[in-house]
Formats: C-alpha cells, sequence, structure tokens
C-alpha cells in the first residue's frame, strides 16, 4: 500500500469538551471566544504539515440528532482524537464507557487518539507517572488507541502536538510495531526488522559494521552517518541489556538493531522504523508490497527473458557471501540460510539440485547455481523477480537498484532467424521421443549425473516419466557460454504442449529421440512430426543406446534417409552408459544458434503405407471424378468419343497416312 496523501482526522467527543476550540486555535494560532457550535471542515495543505502530507480536519457533534452525520463521518476518518475535558471528570468516564464501544459496534477500526482538553484548568500537578496509571486501563482494553495528548485550546497549549500526533498515527502507527502490553515488538514486525539486518549485512558475518551502517542510513534516509552519530549509535547499543554489540566494538549485531527500533518505538519515533520497513518494499500490513515483488515487466511476443550483468553479478556475489567455508558449493545448511529471506527455495518441487551441476556430495556449485537461474529466468521470469526482490537485490545498499535491471529482455525468435545471427544466451530445447527412448537418461548425462537402471529390456529399473522434466546446464562454444534448458514431458503432458502454439513458439530446438536398439521407437518421431505442425522449430535427431546392436526401424524410411530427405544431418548415436557426451551438447548449441540451417526442408516424412493408400484414393476418386463430368458435358454438347478422337487425330497428324 504506497504512502497516503491525505490524512482526515475526525474530532469526536461530549459536547462542550472544546473540539471546536481546539481546531479554531489550530487555526487562529490563538484562542477565540465565541465559535461555532460544530466548525466547518478545515483542509492544511502539505507545506505547512510536518509529514507534508495534506490534512483535513473535521468537527462533529454529539447531539442525538447529528448521529447520521457523525457515523458518516466516521466511516471516513482516518484517525479520531476523541476528546474529554480534563474538568469534567464525567466526560473521561464516557471515553471507555460509551464512546470506544461505540466505535467499535459501527465497525470503525482505526487508530485513536485520546485528547484531554482544558489542561489549564486542572487543579494541582499530576505526573507522567499518575497519568499513565489513569490511560493505562484503558490503552490495554481498547488497542486502538495509539496514545493520549493533555493540551489547552486557551493558552494555546501542545495543541499543534494533538494533529501532529494524530497524523503519525495514520502514517506511522504504532500498532503494527508494538505491543503496548508486553513492551515487546510484534511477530511480523520482528520478522521484518531481521529480513532487513540480514539484507543490510552485506558481508554477512552477522555484524553491521560502521561501512554497512552508513550504507544503510544512506538507503534510508539519503543522508550519510556523521561519526558522533555512529558513536552514538554503538554506545546506546553497547549498554541494552545485553551488550548487543561485537567485543571489539566492530559493529551492531541483529539483538542490536532490534533494540534500536524497539528505542525509537518507545520514544515515539514510529516514523524511523516506518521509514525503514518502507524502504524494504514492506507495506502497511508489514507485508512485502506487490509492486516491490512483482514489478511491471511487460515482454513482448517471440522474446525471452535473460539475467542482465547486473543480475548474473548480484547472484554470484551472495552465493559467494553464504558459502562460509569457500568451498565452491552450497551445503543444505547454507542454502537455507541465503533463502531465510524469502518464502524458501523456490525448486524443491522440481528435484533440485539434480536440475543442474553438482559436486560430488551434491551441493549446488557455482556454475550450477547460475545455471539453475538462467533457466528459471527463461521459464518463469516473474519467479527470478520475486526472489531476486527477497533476496535483496533492490534492497541491499549495495545494489539498491530496481528489480528489472537485473533481467534483460532479448531480440525477438523470428528477427534472429531473419538476421541470421542470436543474440541470446539461453535456449529452451523440448527433448520429443517414445517412452523408455532414454529421454530421462540424456537429461541426467547433460547435468553429470550417473546413469541409472539397468537393462531396460529386463525391465531392471526403469520408470516412465509422469511429470515435466527441466535440466540446465551451461555449454562453452566459440569462447562464450551458453546455456541449454532441457525439457522432456512424458506421455502425460507432451501432447498438451505440442498443441498449445505459445509453448511451441517458446522453443529454440527440438531434439527427436529413439533407441536404435529399438525397432519401433523411429516411427513414433514419424507420426508425431506428422501429427503436429513442428517444421518451424529448429530440430537435431538423436540415436540413444548406441552400446547396444542396431536394430533396423519399423518404418518405410531408416532413420538416416529420413534425416537426409529432410534437408538434416543424419540421427547422431551415443550413450548414456558411455559416459559424457560433449559433443552432442555443442551440436544442439549450434543449431540453437544458427537455426535456420537447421530447418526441414524436405516432406515432414516418408509416408507410411496407410497413409500412402488413402493419398492414391484420393487421387484415384478425383480423376474419376473429373473424367465423369467430361463426359457427361460431352453428351450434352453431342459430342461423340469417335468424333474427339478424329479431331484430336487431325490436328496432332495422328491420321495423315491411314
Amino acid at each position: 500500500m504506497p504512502r497516503r496523501d491525505l490524512v482526515r482526522i475526525v474530532l469526536v467527543g461530549d459536547d462542550g469538551v472544546g473540539k471546536s476550540s481546539i481546531i479554531t486555535s489550530l487555526i487562529k494560532e490563538s484562542f477565540v471566544n465565541n465559535v461555532q457550535h460544530v466548525v466547518p471542515e478545515v483542509t492544511i495543505p502539505p507545506e505547512v504539515t510536518p509529514e507534508n502530507v495534506t490534512t483535513s480536519i473535521v468537527d462533529t457533534s454529539s447531539n442525538p440528532r447529528s448521529r447520521a452525520h457523525l457515523l458518516s463521518q466516521l466511516t471516513r476518518a482516518h484517525v479520531i482524537c476523541l476528546v474529554y475535558s480534563i474538568s469534567e471528570p464525567s466526560s473521561f468516564d464516557r471515553v471507555a464507557e460509551y464512546w470506544l464501544p461505540l466505535f467499535r459496534r459501527e465497525g470503525v477500526n482505526i487508530p485513536v487518539i485520546l485528547v484531554g482538553n482544558k489542561i489549564d484548568l486542572r487543579g494541582g500537578q499530576v505526573t507522567n507517572q499518575g497519568l499513565e496509571d489513569e490511560i493505562a486501563p484503558i490503552m490495554r482494553e481498547f488497542k486502538e488507541v495509539e496514545t493520549v495528548v493533555e493540551c489547552s485550546a486557551l493558552l494555546p497549549l501542545n495543541v499543534s502536538e494533538v494533529f501532529y500526533f494524530a497524523q503519525k498515527a495514520v502514517l506511522h502507527p504504532t500498532a503494527p510495531l508494538y505491543d503496548s502490553r508486553e513492551h515487546t515488538l510484534k511477530p511480523k514486525c520482528l520478522e521484518a526488522l531481521k529480513r532487513i539486518f540480514k539484507i543490510s549485512d552485506v558481508d554477512k558475518d552477522g555484524l553491521l559494521n560502521a561501512v554497512e551502517l552508513n550504507q544503510f542510513q544512506q538507503k534510508c534516509f539519503s543522508t550519510p552517518l556523521q561519526y558522533q552519530e555512529l558513536e552514538g549509535i554503538l554506545d546506546l547499543v553497547r549498554h541494552s541489556p545485553p551488550p548487543a554489540i561485537s567485543p571489539p566494538g566492530e559493529g551492531i549485531t541483529e539483538l542490536g538493531f532490534l533494540y534500536l527500533h524497539t528505542i525509537f518505538i518507545q520514544q515515539g519515533r514510529m516514523e524511523t522504523t516506518w521509514t525503514v520497513l518502507r524502504k524494504f518494499g514492506y507495506g502497511e500490513g508489514l507485508d512485502l508490497r506487490e509492486d516491490f515483488l512483482t514489478p511491471r515487466f511487460d515482454v513482448p511476443y517471440d522474446c525471452s527473458v535473460e539475467l542482465s550483468p547486473l543480475g548474473n553479478q548480484f547472484l554470484t556475489d551472495i552465493f559467494e557471501a553464504y558459502d562460509k567455508d569457500q568451498d565452491g558449493a552450497l551445503s543444505q545448511s547454507e542454502l537455507d540460510d541465503l533463502f531465510s529471506t524469502s518464502p524458501g527455495n523456490p525448486w524443491l518441487s522440481t528435484g533440485f539440485p539434480d536440475t543442474t551441476i553438482t559436486d560430488d556430495m551434491g551441493r549446488v556449485t557455482l556454475q550450477g547455481w547460475l545455471a539453475q537461474w538462467s533457466m528459471t529466468t527463461l521459464l518463469d521470469h516473474r519467479t527470478t523477480l520475486n526472489y531476486l526482490a527477497y533476496l535483496g537485490y533492490s534492497s541491499s545498499p549495495a545494489t539498491d537498484l530496481p528489480t528489472p535491471t537485473a533481467l534483460h529482455i532479448t531480440r525477438p525468435r523470428k528477427q534472429d532467424r531473419r538476421a541470421r545471427k542470436v543474440t541470446r544466451s539461453a535456449f529452451l530445447c523440448y527433448v520429443l521421443g517414445a517412452t523408455g527412448s532414454g529421454k530421462t537418461s540424456l537429461l541426467r548425462s547433460f547435468v553429470n549425473k550417473g546413469f541409472i537402471g539397468g537393462d531396460d529390456a529386463l525391465g531392471g529399473g526403469y520408470e516412465p516419466t509422469t511429470k515435466v522434466l527441466s535440466v540446465v546446464n551451461s555449454v562453452e562454444i566459440e569462447g562464450a557460454e551458453k546455456y541449454l534448458v532441457l525439457q522432456e514431458f512424458g506421455s502425460k503432458y507432451e501432447s498438451e504442449t505440442l498443441r498449445n502454439s505459445k509453448k511451441l513458439d517458446m522453443a529454440d530446438v527440438i531434439i527427436y529421440v529413439h533407441d536404435s536398439s529399438d525397432t519401433n521407437s523411429f516411427s513414433y518421431i514419424s507420426n508425431l512430426r506428422q501429427q503436429y505442425s513442428l517444421d518451424h522449430i529448429p530440430a537435431i535427431f538423436v540415436a540413444t543406446k548406441s552400446d547396444l546392436d542396431l536394430a533396423q526401424q519399423r518404418h518405410e524410411v531408416q532413420p538416416d534417409s529420413y534425416c537426409r530427405r529432410l534437408g538434416l544431418s543424419a540421427p547422431m548415436a551415443v550413450s548414456a552408459r558411455l559416459g559424457p557426451m560433449t559433443n552432442l551438447w555443442v551440436a544442439i548449441t549450434r543449431v540453437a544458434l544458427n537455426p535456420t540451417i537447421s530447418l526441414a526442408r524436405g516432406p515432414s516424412s516418408t509416408m507410411s503405407p496407410a497413409q500412402r493408400v488413402r493419398m492414391i484414393a484420393s487421387v484415384t476418386l478425383a480423376t474419376t471424378t473429373f473424367t465423369a463430368v467430361v463426359g457427361i458435358w460431352m453428351r450434352y454438347q453431342g459430342y461423340t468419343l469417335r468424333g474427339i478422337w478424329g479431331w484430336v487425330g487431325r490436328i496432332s497428324g495422328l491420321g495423315r497416312n491411314q
């Protein structure tokens, strides 16, 4: 929720307590003897208010005849100033007995400022402790009461403070931040401030050092932290119970950071804490704002989204900061720590970290980390935007840039193909083929995961794919690093994907996979290409299980001839059992970088016998129909077959020698 540009203050209370006099004393800056019973609404321009916000002040009457007007104004109010007279104890009693219960019955759930007017008529001195003891029971029962202000419209005294605290109650409310009964920060405020501390701790050492504190100050308040101010902060925290500063005085701990904000709130400086919260993306309910998590980022048709150099650098920096043991990989505890400022690991349901590069212990490496984010950005850039915000890209004092600067929109694919120059660095490849053709093993091999399962022919461990699988890795080609995202759909989702034109348009390459040892495997690909329109997508054919005996495919044209007729290279023979398939990944990358040379140019497929029979039948039917129509027309015109033949003979000279 954005910061309000209008604060509407409604004064409520018994008749005669001085509501109208308080308003006129504010405007005139002096007491006015004869004022209207209810003064007209007053609007104060922003430039003359401490919070630089337009303020409307509304007077009301407690007369029963004005009840409809009173209730109408209450529903429009942002804050209520509930006025009682210090010289009339009955008006104070009605605060808890009548007015506050009335607000609740009417469903008015907004801050309330208690205003004790006519302080000039009080007899004797009242200490702050005495006032607190008097007000405490009301504030315990009615959490909507923010504070109490005593004033005098006659003197005038503390009149401007009444409206200042009313503004603060709207713009910087205490209730979401602090539990006045327990004198502690509320859970959501505590959680938000812990997240802010963690993001501001750039080097992730658990302390905000002088440099980080200065960056924090500059981000939140647009002014550097002076040396005396820094020493004052450190001194305040040093005397906190218990001390919340590192022993050598190198920085403030998380406990010290929370203590500081508790003190600010207790001192009535809620605006300080709210400024910090809002700068880090929090709304009025202490949730991250929608516009902060998902800023507007329009992607034109046929374009894709990749990480920009800034985004790549941020993700590299955060990986290295959380790699506490500096072993080049993130353990599960390090990953949990990294994602502690977010809802959690966004890839848990996808099989991560098996979807990318890991070390021998299954821990994601920097290469795998960046590859995983490249895949996420390509497939669902909104998730990347969300998590960049969660992880602190636009909040960290070290970055402090709008989240969209971490992403880059590529040139449309069709434009790349026309220009014969691909400018993108991440490519989406659909892996299609019959069940059991080795697609999953291909994906696992791509991310350096070992071959699993025994001899398929003996049923040794094969499990068909039942959900969409995606893996990613980088491929170095001609000195440049490119990312390939390989997706396998399984029989459940394959047809759904191939029928969806938008999903097809996202594909950069189709990898047609068949099992070279299975006589029926290749016909699946042929039928697939006949059934769906796929020839506009660059393609490469792959023959898996080359370590097994080659089988003659039960297809009219064998795979090599089939590919030649399409103007494509013969299927690449590979085996997941035999180790890395570097040549295949380079070949796929070349297809992605040179899409026009890998488009099918011949017929979609050699026709199956059934399709050939249907074609012959169609041609025969068309010929027969045409002959019948011509015969009927000739008979109608009076021509005979002998006459026509004689005419043809004379024209062609066939009958001259007869």
